[in-house]
Protein backbone atom coordinates (compact mmCIF):
# COMPACT_ATOMS: atom_id res chain seq x y z
CA UNK A 1 0.00 0.00 0.00
CA UNK A 2 1.68 3.30 -0.90
CA UNK A 3 1.65 6.48 1.01
CA UNK A 4 -1.30 8.80 1.13
CA UNK A 5 -0.08 12.20 1.05
CA UNK A 6 -2.48 14.84 3.15
CA UNK A 7 -0.25 17.87 1.94
CA UNK A 8 3.06 18.96 2.02
CA UNK A 9 3.80 18.87 5.43
CA UNK A 10 1.87 15.60 6.51
CA UNK A 11 1.68 11.42 4.78
CA UNK A 12 0.14 8.80 5.92
CA UNK A 13 2.47 5.98 5.77
CA UNK A 14 0.82 2.37 5.92
CA UNK A 15 2.70 0.13 8.77
CA UNK A 16 5.86 -1.81 8.12
CA UNK A 17 7.60 -3.28 10.79
CA UNK A 18 10.74 -1.24 11.19
CA UNK A 19 8.40 1.44 12.37
CA UNK A 20 7.97 -0.59 15.58
CA UNK A 21 10.62 1.43 17.40
CA UNK A 22 9.01 4.87 16.45
CA UNK A 23 5.53 3.93 17.24
CA UNK A 24 6.78 2.85 20.82
CA UNK A 25 8.61 6.37 21.14
CA UNK A 26 5.92 8.75 20.05
CA UNK A 27 3.40 6.58 22.26
CA UNK A 28 5.81 6.02 25.53
CA UNK A 29 6.98 9.86 25.19
CA UNK A 30 2.88 10.57 25.24
CA UNK A 31 1.90 8.16 27.72
CA UNK A 32 0.26 10.58 30.76
CA UNK A 33 -1.53 12.67 28.04
CA UNK A 34 -2.79 9.32 25.85
CA UNK A 35 -4.00 7.61 28.73
CA UNK A 36 -6.99 9.78 29.95
CA UNK A 37 -8.84 8.52 27.00
CA UNK A 38 -7.03 5.49 25.80
CA UNK A 39 -7.90 1.97 27.17
CA UNK A 40 -4.80 0.30 25.74
CA UNK A 41 -1.79 2.49 27.36
CA UNK A 42 -0.84 0.34 29.53
CA UNK A 43 -0.82 -2.64 27.61
CA UNK A 44 1.75 -1.04 25.62
CA UNK A 45 5.04 -1.76 27.43
CA UNK A 46 7.45 -2.41 24.71
CA UNK A 47 9.04 -2.02 20.88
CA UNK A 48 7.68 -5.92 20.50
CA UNK A 49 4.01 -5.05 21.72
CA UNK A 50 3.80 -2.41 19.02
CA UNK A 51 5.50 -4.64 16.73
CA UNK A 52 2.12 -6.83 17.72
CA UNK A 53 0.02 -3.99 16.73
CA UNK A 54 1.50 -3.31 13.82
CA UNK A 55 1.06 -6.85 12.39
CA UNK A 56 -2.41 -6.43 13.36
CA UNK A 57 -2.81 -3.58 11.42
CA UNK A 58 -1.07 -4.61 8.45
CA UNK A 59 -3.46 -7.69 8.53
CA UNK A 60 -6.37 -5.92 8.47
CA UNK A 61 -4.74 -3.16 5.93
CA UNK A 62 -4.40 -6.84 3.30
CA UNK A 63 -8.22 -7.26 4.03
CA UNK A 64 -9.35 -4.02 2.50
CA UNK A 65 -8.87 -1.78 5.29
CA UNK A 66 -6.31 1.24 5.67
CA UNK A 67 -3.85 1.85 8.72
CA UNK A 68 -1.00 4.59 9.02
CA UNK A 69 1.16 6.66 10.85
CA UNK A 70 0.83 9.99 10.86
CA UNK A 71 4.32 11.56 9.96
CA UNK A 72 4.73 15.26 9.65
CA UNK A 73 8.49 16.77 9.13
CA UNK A 74 9.88 13.05 9.24
CA UNK A 75 8.65 12.27 12.83
CA UNK A 76 5.82 9.82 13.32
CA UNK A 77 3.15 11.79 15.75
CA UNK A 78 0.57 9.78 15.30
CA UNK A 79 -1.54 7.05 13.99
CA UNK A 80 -5.12 6.63 12.01
CA UNK A 81 -7.06 4.31 10.32
CA UNK A 82 -10.15 1.76 10.09
CA UNK A 83 -10.19 -0.15 12.86
CA UNK A 84 -12.86 -2.35 11.52
CA UNK A 85 -14.60 -2.53 8.30
CA UNK A 86 -18.08 -4.40 7.89
CA UNK A 87 -17.81 -5.14 3.85
CA UNK A 88 -21.02 -6.72 3.45
CA UNK A 89 -22.24 -3.45 4.62
CA UNK A 90 -20.14 -0.85 3.32
CA UNK A 91 -18.95 0.65 6.64
CA UNK A 92 -15.79 1.22 8.56
CA UNK A 93 -14.78 2.81 11.94
CA UNK A 94 -12.24 4.99 12.38
CA UNK A 95 -9.76 5.16 15.20
CA UNK A 96 -6.41 8.23 15.85
CA UNK A 97 -4.83 9.30 18.09
CA UNK A 98 -1.59 12.27 17.82
CA UNK A 99 1.29 13.70 20.43
CA UNK A 100 0.48 15.87 22.63
CA UNK A 101 3.00 18.63 21.39
CA UNK A 102 1.18 18.20 17.64
CA UNK A 103 -2.31 19.25 19.20
CA UNK A 104 -3.72 22.51 18.13
CA UNK A 105 -2.37 22.49 14.51
CA UNK A 106 -5.57 21.08 12.62
CA UNK A 107 -3.01 17.92 11.87
CA UNK A 108 -5.78 15.66 12.52
CA UNK A 109 -8.41 17.18 11.06
CA UNK A 110 -6.60 17.43 8.02
CA UNK A 111 -5.16 13.15 8.31
CA UNK A 112 -8.68 12.83 9.30
CA UNK A 113 -10.60 14.28 6.26
CA UNK A 114 -8.12 12.02 3.77
CA UNK A 115 -9.29 9.03 5.83
CA UNK A 116 -12.47 9.57 5.51
CA UNK A 117 -12.11 10.37 1.53
CA UNK A 118 -10.10 7.28 1.10
CA UNK A 119 -12.96 4.98 2.66
CA UNK A 120 -15.50 6.22 0.39
CA UNK A 121 -13.15 6.83 -2.83
CA UNK A 122 -10.50 4.09 -2.31
CA UNK A 123 -12.31 1.46 -0.40
CA UNK A 124 -16.50 1.89 -1.55
CA UNK A 125 -17.80 2.27 1.92
CA UNK A 126 -20.86 3.62 2.58
CA UNK A 127 -20.94 4.67 5.98
CA UNK A 128 -17.91 5.91 8.33
CA UNK A 129 -17.98 6.14 12.11
CA UNK A 130 -16.08 7.74 14.77
CA UNK A 131 -16.72 7.35 18.69
CA UNK A 132 -15.19 9.39 21.04
CA UNK A 133 -15.86 9.98 24.83
CA UNK A 134 -18.35 12.01 25.82
CA UNK A 135 -15.97 14.35 27.77
CA UNK A 136 -12.82 13.99 25.40
CA UNK A 137 -13.90 17.51 23.23
CA UNK A 138 -10.12 17.54 21.15
CA UNK A 139 -11.56 14.24 19.62
CA UNK A 140 -15.04 15.31 19.42
CA UNK A 141 -13.99 17.99 17.65
CA UNK A 142 -12.60 16.35 14.64
CA UNK A 143 -16.21 14.75 13.41
CA UNK A 144 -18.08 17.71 13.89
CA UNK A 145 -15.94 20.36 12.35
CA UNK A 146 -15.71 17.45 9.52
CA UNK A 147 -19.87 17.47 9.12
CA UNK A 148 -20.39 14.11 10.91
CA UNK A 149 -24.04 14.07 12.46
CA UNK A 150 -23.92 13.19 16.11
CA UNK A 151 -26.39 9.89 15.89
CA UNK A 152 -26.62 9.27 19.81
CA UNK A 153 -24.39 8.33 22.67
CA UNK A 154 -23.63 5.08 24.01
CA UNK A 155 -23.90 4.80 27.98
CA UNK A 156 -20.56 3.52 29.29
CA UNK A 157 -19.49 1.90 26.30
CA UNK A 158 -15.72 1.06 27.37
CA UNK A 159 -13.90 0.21 30.14
CA UNK A 160 -11.34 3.07 31.02
CA UNK A 161 -8.86 1.28 33.27
CA UNK A 162 -10.78 1.53 36.40
CA UNK A 163 -14.57 3.33 35.22
CA UNK A 164 -16.69 2.86 32.41
CA UNK A 165 -17.13 6.17 29.98
CA UNK A 166 -19.83 7.09 27.65
CA UNK A 167 -18.96 7.39 24.07
CA UNK A 168 -20.36 9.76 21.90
CA UNK A 169 -20.81 7.94 18.23
CA UNK A 170 -20.43 10.18 15.20
CA UNK A 171 -21.77 8.86 11.14
CA UNK A 172 -21.11 10.14 8.07
CA UNK A 173 -22.75 8.78 4.78
CA UNK A 174 -21.38 8.74 1.21
CA UNK A 175 -23.97 11.03 -0.03
CA UNK A 176 -23.40 13.17 2.73
CA UNK A 177 -19.77 13.56 2.05
CA UNK A 178 -20.15 14.23 -1.77
CA UNK A 179 -22.12 17.35 -1.59
CA UNK A 180 -19.50 18.66 1.72
CA UNK A 181 -17.07 18.71 -0.50
CA UNK A 182 -16.08 21.96 -2.28
CA UNK A 183 -16.99 22.89 -5.98
CA UNK A 184 -14.39 25.11 -7.83
CA UNK A 185 -12.96 27.91 -6.57
CA UNK A 186 -14.42 27.23 -3.29
CA UNK A 187 -12.47 26.57 0.64
CA UNK A 188 -13.17 23.83 2.45
CA UNK A 189 -11.17 21.30 4.32
CA UNK A 190 -8.56 20.06 1.67
CA UNK A 191 -8.67 16.65 -0.20
CA UNK A 192 -5.75 14.39 0.11
CA UNK A 193 -3.36 15.39 -2.83
CA UNK A 194 -3.51 10.87 -3.08
CA UNK A 195 -1.19 8.24 -3.25
CA UNK A 196 2.56 8.17 -3.89
CA UNK A 197 5.38 5.29 -3.76
CA UNK A 198 7.73 7.94 -1.62
CA UNK A 199 8.20 7.15 1.64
Amino acid sequence: MPVLRVDEELELVPWETDHAGDLFAAADANRGYLRQWLPWVDFCKSVDDEREYIRRARDRTAAGGFDAGIWRGGRLVGTIGYNSIDPLNRRGEIGYWLAEAEQGKGVMTRCCAAVVHHGFAGLNLNRVAIFCATENKRSRAIPERLGFTLEGVYREAEWLYDHFVDLAGYGMVAREWARLQPGPGATATPAPRGFSNHG
